[in-house]
């Protein structure tokens, strides 16, 4: 009050605080939507930006991981805390949930960091392999007893042999060797993809493709769940004239995958399910991966059989679950660019509007 005073001199008072307030009048919707922007975008600190969480977007495959590890590690803690190691898979459960909250907080604080975003794009790896490891106490309070006898006679019935032992006695060493060779590509052609479509900047994509391996991962190991078997190599090994041959690497290939501490993962066959996903998208959005891998993909799945992991009846169950999990991927997919579209009408200032990738990287 007192500097339009001084600067007004011999002016009347009354008429200088009349012109200040209407300038105040005519400057507060100026400032309101600055108000409104994030702190990140004002300049603030680093620690107050990282409460301003206005700006987080969740993917897609955030949002599952989310769920399905939070609902696991509740039931873990409730109705499943006899099982042994419930605990121990509880807190392993809790720490995956909680990652894409974290990590994306800190993706949307710390734009220019890379790194912070790649590990929250891939958040999905490190839950699939370890997630794995901790269902045991889940499927064991679910279904304490196997299920093999009924998918072993299932495929009887509908094949009148053990698929398994049949291909066995058909199969010349050497491509038995091959065969496994190609069956442990279930760990190299998902990360192939992915990282792809991730360092060519496609999001979209990228975005719906890991949605898609996360739906089929949580359902397969539901699945699991309702339905633990162990496979033909275990139940119905008096069945096989002999251990699984091969030229060289072969016994070695077939040892490891007896050291997990998580066997019962038969019904559906995730082998399966996974790359019939991964090659859908790959003949989608990256032809070149999907000749590569297109003949390794099918001795993938034939090697579930050869290697004697897997009834058919866990394939032929795993087409169905993959239909599902395309359709359902696809709806979110569209439903997110809908959504998007309409965000990209907020104003450029606005913290809710997310940025693009070419944007931030």
């Amino acid at each position: 009050m007192g500097r339009p005073q001084q600067v007004l001199g011999e002016e009347n008072l009354e008429g200088g605080m009349a012109r200040s307030s209407e300038a105040g009048a005519r400057a507060e919707p100026v400032v309101a939507p600055v108000a409104a922007v994030g702190l990140r975008q004002r300049g603030a600190s680093p620690r107050a930006a990282f409460w301003d969480v206005r700006d987080v977007h969740l993917r897609g495959v955030d949002v599952v991981i989310l769920v399905a590890c939070a609902l696991a590690a509740l039931a873990l803690v409730g109705p499943a805390r006899w099982a042994p190691g419930s605990t121990r898979s509880a807190i392993h459960f809790t720490v995956f949930a909680l990652g894409p909250l974290v990590l994306r907080t800190l993706e949307a604080t710390f734009p220019k960091q890379r790194w912070v975003a790649f590990v929250a794009s891939f958040w999905l790896l490190p839950v699939l392999g370890l997630g794995h490891e901790m269902l045991a106490p889940l499927v064991t309070a679910v279904t304490p007893v196997l299920r093999d006898a009924q998918l072993a006679a299932l495929e009887l019935r509908m094949f009148g042999a053990y698929a398994s032992v049949a291909l066995g006695q058909w199969t010349p060493v050497w491509l038995t060797e091959l065969l496994m060779l190609c069956y442990y590509g279930h760990f190299l052609w998902p990360l192939v993809l992915a990282a792809v479509l991730y360092f060519t900047r496609r999001r979209e994509a990228f975005d719906e493709y890991l949605l898609a391996l996360s739906l089929l991962f949580a359902f397969n190991y539901f699945c699991y769940a309702l339905v633990p078997a162990i496979g033909p190599r275990y139940f119905l090994f008096n069945d096989f004239p002999e251990p699984l041959q091969g030229l060289w690497l072969t016994p070695f290939l077939d040892s490891v995958m007896r050291t997990p501490p998580f066997a019962k993962d038969c019904f559906p066959s995730g082998h399966t399910g996974t790359t019939l996903v991964v090659l859908v998208y790959a003949f989608r959005f990256e032809r070149r991966v999907f000749r590569v891998m297109l003949l390794p993909g099918i001795g993938l799945i034939v090697a579930t059989l050869v290697g004697r992991f897997h009834y058919a009846t866990d394939l032929l169950c795993a087409v169905p679950l993959v239909l599902v999990v395309l359709g359902l991927a696809r709806c979110w997919s569209l439903a997110a660019a809908r959504y998007e579209a309409g965000v990209r009408t907020v104003p450029m200032g606005s913290a809710y509007a997310p940025a693009s990738w070419s944007a931030r990287r």
